[in-house]
């Protein structure tokens, strides 16, 4: 079978009432970000549940980061499973795990719920994510393939923005925010999953799914170099990403001395909303250049944020945030833009989980370890040692990148 016919909706779906073409691709595309708004929601909320349950500060990390080890725990076991199995069947068990997720959510009475309802979040994300990202890219319209691969890259940034802010947004104006939040993500995830069961499939199925179950990462030969030399700019823009959605609310607090639920919020979505905005924007430019020049907007970006917190300047983490956002976003759109053509159609998902299992590495692991630094160091010198090891991973990035280009 031709990667062109496997690029197209099979035909066995087609025989099934399914939903047209652009309707299956843009619900495709919603369904995908609410993961990522679902993953952002709970980034306000963990300061007042520390302060409503009285939980030592370093569980907040935890609390953070278990999201990201139940993702990466789905990656390495169903990552490629939709390249032998279809996306449908794993896209609506994915959605149906998270859905029950938000449920655990809604009705947590402790920290040890909402750590639990994070790592079963992680577990629904890491499933869907390869596959949203693979059968983006197949939905969508011949004339709109490139959006495909365009939305794959902005929507985890953009919906982690977007789910601090609403979340922060509730916060702030509400006396019941936990409930509002997931309560219509409870809501959203079902229409995602009903979208998902009415869409077609898009790849057929292929022998190996239970060899695929095996805990494994998949890097076609053709794409090891560029995947290799992106490895640290990962480390480096989602270390970033993990100071402002698991960090900030911390800092706001202790370093600026402010509580607010809009400030907390609007403070981690900046990074997210401008790595997304930046993720479109330089989508026509060669993708190895918009991991070197991201990777040097991470680096400036995370030195001014570090300025901004050594000298108490708020507006310092802003403009820092805005800019290592920024960069944050090219970094991973043009990775991903970099790999996602030198891998077979039957190969996307086992390397899209690969990127993702560094990302959330770099997302997860830097987290927690600050987490536990803080009693011991303080929470201003383990921010400053923080930052000074998303530095490292940028310089370290940057060399990668020039000797890949040479």
């Amino acid at each position: 079978m031709s990667a062109a016919t496997l690029d197209r909706p099979v035909t066995h779906a087609a025989r099934r009432r399914t939903l047209p073409p652009g309707l299956a691709f843009t619900g495709a595309a919603l369904a995908f970000a609410s993961l990522y708004l679902a993953a952002g929601a709970p980034t306000p909320l963990l300061v007042l549940f520390e302060r409503e349950w009285g939980f030592a500060p370093w569980v907040l990390t935890v609390a953070f980061a278990a999201y990201a080890f139940g993702l990466l725990a789905s990656l390495v076991v169903v990552g490629s499973l939709s390249d032998h199995v279809g996306r449908r069947p794993v896209l609506i068990g994915a959605l149906a795990v998270e859905l029950a997720a938000m449920l655990m959510f809604v009705f947590a009475p402790g920290i040890g719920w909402v750590i639990a309802a994070r790592v079963v979040q992680g577990v629904a994300t890491g499933a869907a994510s390869s596959a949203f990202t693979a059968a983006l890219v197949e939905l969508a319209p011949e004339r709109h393939k490139r959006l495909g691969g365009i939305l794959g890259a902005v929507a985890p940034a953009g919906g982690l923005g977007l789910g601090a802010l609403l979340t922060g947004l509730a916060v702030q104006f509400t006396h019941a925010a936990n409930l509002i939040v997931f309560t219509s993500l409870t809501v959203i995830m079902a229409l995602g999953t009903l979208t998902a069961a009415l869409s077609a499939e898009t790849v057929s199925r292929r022998p190996g799914a239970l060899a695929a179950l095996k805990p494994q990462v998949s890097v076609p030969r053709a794409a090891r170099p560029d995947f290799l030399a992106a490895a640290p700019a990962h480390l480096a823009s989602w270390m970033l990403a993990g100071l402002f959605m698991g960090l900030s609310p911390s800092i706001l607090r202790d370093v600026f001395h402010h509580s607010s639920g809009l400030l907390n919020g609007v403070t981690a979505f900046l990074p997210p909303a401008t790595a997304a905005t930046a993720a479109y924007l330089l989508s026509r430019r060669p993708a190895r250049q918009v991991v070197r020049n991201g990777t040097i907007a991470v680096l400036v970006g995370t030195a001014i944020v570090l300025v901004g917190i050594a000298t108490v300047t708020l507006p310092l983490l802003w403009v820092g945030g805005l800019v290592g956002g920024a960069g944050f976003g090219a970094t991973f759109s043009g990775a991903l833009r970099a790999v996602g053509p030198l891998a077979e159609v039957h190969q996307r998902a086992a390397l899209f989980a690969a990127v993702f299992l560094v990302a959330y590495l770099s997302f997860g692991v830097p987290a927690i370890v600050a987490g536990q630094l803080v009693a011991p160091l303080g929470l201003f010198t383990t921010v400053l040692w923080y930052g000074g090891g998303i530095i490292v991973a940028a310089l370290v990035a940057l060399a990668a990148q020039s000797r890949l280009a040479r």
